[in-house]
């Protein structure tokens, strides 16, 4: 497959799961044509699913009238996404970790750790309603 020019995408969408899916699978469809392999596509589709239904249920509280923009750049060497939503954010430092054994039964937390394994970049706006991620494609240049 010849890679495909790089992929710059703003778009904005309902806060709803339908919405989520099928932005899901547009990126999804450029990363491939991008020559991502399949465990750089696990990754980027882990993440972007969790970042984005964070987004609708959590920044957006499940409120199908408020939106979430999104922006993003797909490039034969990377994956680099900003999702936002319109919530009053978080600060992504205090949720526990899931991993220690107070928290192994609660049911929060795993996305962000899950995001963090599996994108090069996870980092937040100062208000906490902003992630932006990068998943570089490996042996490709870093820019």
């Amino acid at each position: 497959m010849v890679s495909k020019s790089p992929v710059h995408k703003s778009v904005v969408i309902e806060s709803k799961a339908v919405a989520v899916e099928r932005l899901c699978r547009q990126l999804l469809g450029e990363a491939v044509a991008n020559n991502f392999d399949g465990d750089d596509i696990f990754a980027i589709h882990l993440a972007l699913e969790e970042a984005l239904l964070n987004a609708v249920q959590h920044g957006n509280k499940a409120d199908a009238t408020k939106q979430i923009g999104i922006e993003c750049f797909i490039t034969p060497a990377k994956f680099d996404i900003s999702i936002t939503d319109q919530g009053t954010g978080f600060d992504p430092d205090v949720v526990p970790d899931p991993r220690s054994e107070e928290n192994l039964c609660k049911l929060w937390g795993r996305g962000l750790l899950l995001m963090r394994s599996y994108m090069d970049v996870v980092e937040y706006n100062e208000t906490g309603n902003c992630v932006h991620m990068i998943k570089y494609k490996a042996n490709a240049n870093k820019s």
